[in-house]
């Protein structure tokens, strides 16, 4: 019997989701469910429409004024372009990270603690063992419990980003996003992120957009094909950079184009 993704929890199910920005459109009819428990890459040239795609999950392109959207796109069940979807909420369990490290500048407790004193109101010894948890899931406790007080911004840039990804991870997200996370940092703090994702699929939907097909290939299970906000195929990522079902996703992965 299978079982339908779209009654799995941490689903992400996109239904004829198009996007615009003023008159220029970014998404069109956008139908794709990802899966739980897992990482699916979002692959593309550049202006595809995957940044867009991803932000919308978390409704970030709402900060801009000329952005409108059409379509449903269900979390748990629930529409998260509905008018009574509280944003904040939505925010804390669907984090992002961003393509540059962006830690706040405080201290690195304060950037993991942040969240959760704000959110939920921790604090105290419940407040310390949720920073705790998330900077060792985030595979960077071993490297900072002895220094905890210190300012983020001294960490490495691959330090800097794995705290980030500690930040979301303190808000107990369902779902975490991933917007070219590693363009920035050497093939070492690259490896690192790498082999975080595959420990944190365990328990997260996990959607990273890539312009590196090797790093898609590498991490992702899923993979999404977008060519000028189309979704041109979507599948497990195996299949589809060795017997890919269009023409154009073959022509993507060779370089013909992109």
């Amino acid at each position: 019997m299978t079982t339908d993704i779209r009654a799995l929890p941490g689903a992400v199910i996109v239904e004829r989701l198009s996007a615009w920005f003023g008159a220029t459109p970014a998404l069109h009819n956008i139908d794709v469910a990802i899966r739980p428990r897992s990482v699916t890459a979002l692959i593309g040239p550049s202006g595809s429409g995957k940044s867009t795609l991803l932000r919308s999950i978390n409704r970030l392109n709402d900060a801009l004024p000329t952005a409108r959207c059409t379509g449903r796109l269900l979390l748990d069940g629930e529409n998260v372009y509905d008018d009574a979807m509280d944003v904040s909420t939505l925010r804390q369990q669907v984090g992002m990270v961003f393509q540059r490290s962006n830690p706040f500048p405080r201290s690195i407790v304060g950037n993991v603690a942040y969240g959760p004193r704000l959110n939920r109101g921790q604090s105290g010894r419940a407040l310390d063992d949720t920073v705790e948890d998330a900077l060792r899931r985030a595979a960077l406790w071993d490297e900072v419990k002895d220094r905890l007080y210190d300012n983020a911004l001294t960490l490495s840039v691959g330090q800097q980003q794995r705290l980030c990804i500690a930040r979301a991870l303190a808000n107990r997200p369902s779902v975490l996003l991933l917007d070219e996370p590693t363009s920035a940092l050497d093939p070492q703090a690259t490896q690192r992120i790498e082999e975080l994702l595959y420990d944190l699929q365990q328990e997260l939907t996990i959607i990273i957009v890539t312009h590196n097909l090797h790093q898609a290939a590498r991490v992702s299970r899923r993979t999404i094909l977008l060519v000028d906000g189309v979704l041109v195929e979507e599948g497990a990522t195996d299949r589809m950079f060795t017997r890919p079902s269009d023409s154009r996703t073959e022509a993507f992965i060779t370089g013909r184009f992109g």
